[in-house]
């Protein structure tokens, strides 16, 4: 009997020709909304700092949403490396605080400077390795804390949601 094993690594260097950067980040969105997201994250990160807790969840809806984080993480990467010159671009007039969220003034006009400031400061495989330690720790009840700095990959990965949902809302209107 052959025994089949599952590879659940994605290549990037494989589907690069596929998959176009944008494409997996709508794909991200039309399966996991901007709000649950964002929630999602919080809950895992909240959870993966208290000691002596355990997220209440399902694993598979955590497992699902740490392969989705993997995929829009790579989505991201892939769009800063096209890098396209047709990036939409608006004029501000005004825009109240709660429409920005974590984002400036500039990262909203231009929000591929999000992903390109994550990516200059952090590697994909430290991004990976900040998600799935983060769902490991949020999964189970520890005595120790993750031992790298959680708060700065954390609040990259949130203002690269708010942005990816910018660009994809821009291309629409476009």
């Amino acid at each position: 009997m052959k025994k089949n094993k599952t590879d659940f690594q994605f290549r990037l260097g494989k589907y690069r020709r596929k998959h176009c950067g944008l494409q997996l980040m709508e794909t991200f969105f039309q399966l996991n909304e901007l709000s649950a997201s964002k929630e999602q994250l919080n809950s895992i990160m909240n959870h993966a700092v208290k000691r002596y807790s355990r997220i209440k969840e399902d694993p598979s809806v955590i497992f699902h949403f740490h392969r989705a984080m993997r995929s829009f993480i790579r989505a991201g990467y892939l769009i800063t490396l096209q890098e396209r010159k047709k990036t939409v671009n608006i004029q501000l007039e005004e825009v109240s605080p709660l429409v920005l969220g974590l984002l400036s003034e500039k990262e909203y006009q231009h929000p591929l400077l999000v992903f390109k400031k994550a990516f200059k400061e952090y590697s994909i495989k430290e991004f990976e390795y900040f998600i799935s330690g983060m769902v490991y720790f949020s999964l189970g009840i520890h005595n120790h804390l993750p031992e790298r700095n959680m708060i700065s990959p954390y609040i990259h990965l949130t203002k690269m949601l708010d942005a990816g949902y910018l660009i994809l809302e821009r291309r629409e209107k476009k």
